[in-house]
């Protein structure tokens, strides 16, 4: 068993394409010897975002503080807040935003394609 303290994960900004003033902490990951599953905590600070993307995989995300907008698959905005939980199904188009004043951050939980076996 892994058992971690978030505070003491390292917190990284994402420097991809498309992304601004996002960060990310890997919370279990392959590090701690997960071979299927990633969980990671992202803070998107105001005026942040992440790309209009999809994935191969599903998805899960819960709210952790704060609001911010989740844009579907058909480009409609929808506001999310604090106590929600979202599924993104693969390969459905979606987007994060932060057009609020405050941090918005949120778990997102993956399979880890490279290491299922």
């Amino acid at each position: 068993m892994i058992i971690k303290k978030n505070d003491d994960v390292p917190e990284g900004a994402v420097l991809e394409e498309g992304i601004k003033n996002v960060t990310r902490k890997i919370l279990i990951g392959p590090d701690d010897g997960s071979s299927k599953i990633v969980m990671r905590h992202f803070k998107i600070f105001p005026k942040g975002h992440t790309p209009f993307h999809s994935h191969e995989h599903e998805h899960v995300v819960k709210i952790e503080k704060g609001r911010g907008v989740v844009v579907d698959e058909n480009g409609e905005d929808i506001t999310v807040y604090q106590g929600q939980s979202l599924l993104i199904e693969k390969n459905k188009n979606h987007q994060f935003k932060n057009p609020f004043q405050e941090p918005f951050e949120f778990l997102c939980i993956i399979i880890n394609p490279e290491r299922v076996t």
